[in-house]
């Protein structure tokens, strides 16, 4: 059974840093790019960033390169996002994906393996 559990969610103030994890299981983690996306309340879901398979490339968003990192840990089958100097405006749920075919899409429906998401609030 595929699972994905992101974790490290939670209430911090402006200018703080998060570190997100997702830990997979079920399948051939290195098989698959990862990535994360967020849903702020009463928006869409957007893309944030990507990592390829083995960990050597990475993709963001124009708008998330300055203050997020993505990464990962083959050995543990974890995707991370290291989120720093967050504001009020990166409140979302925060979800994991993996691809397997798609490096660095932007597209939901390239993501084949989602998460269920960890809240993100930040307060101002």
């Amino acid at each position: 059974q595929v699972q994905l559990v992101e974790s490290g969610g939670g209430l911090v103030q402006a200018g703080d840093s998060l570190k997100l994890s997702c830990a997979t299981s079920g399948y051939t983690f290195n098989y698959y790019h990862m990535g994360w996306f967020r849903q702020a309340p009463g928006k869409e879901r957007e893309f944030i960033a990507a990592v390829s398979r083995d960990g050597g490339s990475t993709i963001y968003a124009k708008s998330m390169k300055d203050r997020f990192t993505i990464s990962r840990d083959n050995t543990k089958n974890t995707v991370y996002l290291q989120m720093n100097t967050l504001k009020p405006e990166d409140t979302a749920v925060y979800y994991c994906a993996g691809s397997r075919w798609n490096f660095g899409s932007s597209r939901e429906n390239d993501y084949g393996y989602w998460g269920q998401g960890t809240q993100v609030t930040v307060s101002s």
